[in-house]
């Protein structure tokens, strides 16, 4: 195999020490569309509301304030062909369908909550910093 050669498609780095590498920005890289898939502000938030029930379209759409239809469809197919929420369709008139975590979205639930956590608890030290910058920035010479 040529030096260079990706091993595997999605290959992009191996998993045995972590680094900011295995993030590689090449398009087959597995790591990084599946970083860029759960870390957008609306997977997060859907992920966030399926974490203690299962909830219809309409029940998300009302939830998250300023999602749009189409990228709510978007986002709920997403997030369920990468096997992180179930799609459950009642034959029922109208149609009626759930959503709700699968066992893998739940361990990501996890992760999030954790972050969440990180920053409820660092937000004050965040916003010291940020008015810190801002005024060393004003102060600064253009």
């Amino acid at each position: 195999m040529e030096e260079g050669t990706l091993t595997a498609l999605g290959y992009c780095g191996g998993t045995e020490d972590y680094s900011a590498r295995q993030w590689d920005g090449r398009e087959g890289c597995e790591v990084r569309q599946i970083l860029d898939r759960v870390a957008d502000k609306w997977s997060l938030l859907v992920i966030a509301l399926l974490d203690r029930r299962g909830l219809r379209f309409t029940e998300l759409k009302r939830e998250i304030d300023g999602i749009s239809q189409r990228m709510l469809t978007v986002t709920l197919r997403q997030l369920e062909r990468d096997g992180l929420i179930s799609r459950t369709v009642h034959p029922v008139v109208p149609p009626r369908v759930d959503y709700a975590l699968t066992p893998l979205g739940e361990t990501l639930h996890a992760t999030i909550q954790s972050l969440v956590m990180w920053t409820e608890t660092h937000q004050d030290e965040i916003a010291a910093a940020r008015a810190d910058y801002d005024q060393r920035a004003e102060l600064a010479p253009a």
